[in-house]
């Protein structure tokens, strides 16, 4: 009971984090399957709590609470929208973990150094769609520093690149267009 004590203390407080406090990271996903080579897809994320301005695949993704902005420079089209739950967890794998929690068994972990905190979600039920998701967490500040993502032959990870938490950013977590940009409402 003490360990399980433990592992809710650590998750609970990484995610807290995430809610009272801004992180900024550059990061790298790679997307590996068991026959193909990885891919690596470099980005830039700043979040706080489920709000978050993203930098990736030659996309600007962006949500407020309420509308998700996404927008390619290749068409200059800015696209609204108000997304489901599902749509915002694909979209931010840190937001994933807050909503695995209650679905998964936990194993938590600590690194041969002491540093870091691994802690393993695995879904008592198969069927939700993935097989394991590993959280691995700085110790000294509660840090992400990766997450992992195996969904059957393909692991996704998401390996943070220096983050930091950021003190009295007040970000706006709009894409505002330029003048001349198609913008597609698709919001109900």
């Amino acid at each position: 009971m003490c360990t399980l004590l433990t592992i809710l203390t650590i998750l609970s407080s990484f995610l807290a984090n995430l809610e009272t406090k801004t992180l900024k990271s550059d990061f790298i996903v790679t997307v590996a399957e068991e026959v193909n080579a990885p891919m690596n897809y470099p980005g830039e994320i700043i979040m706080q709590g489920n709000k978050f301005h993203l930098e990736m695949f030659n996309i600007e993704a962006a949500y407020d609470g309420k509308t998700m902005y996404m927008y390619s420079p290749e068409t200059d089209e800015l696209t609204l929208t108000n997304p489901t739950e599902q749509e915002l967890l694909e979209s931010n794998p840190l937001l994933y973990a807050k909503a695995l929690v209650p679905v998964c068994n936990i194993v938590e972990r600590t690194s041969q150094d002491g540093s870091q905190t691994i802690v393993t979600l695995t879904p008592k039920d198969q069927s939700i769609g993935i097989n394991r998701f590993v959280l691995k967490v700085r110790n000294s500040d509660l840090m992400p520093l990766s997450v992992e993502i195996k969904e059957g032959k393909k692991t996704s990870t998401l390996k943070m690149k220096e983050p930091k938490f950021v003190q009295g950013a007040k970000e706006a977590y709009v894409i505002t267009p330029e003048k001349d940009t198609y913008v597609n409402d698709m919001r109900l």
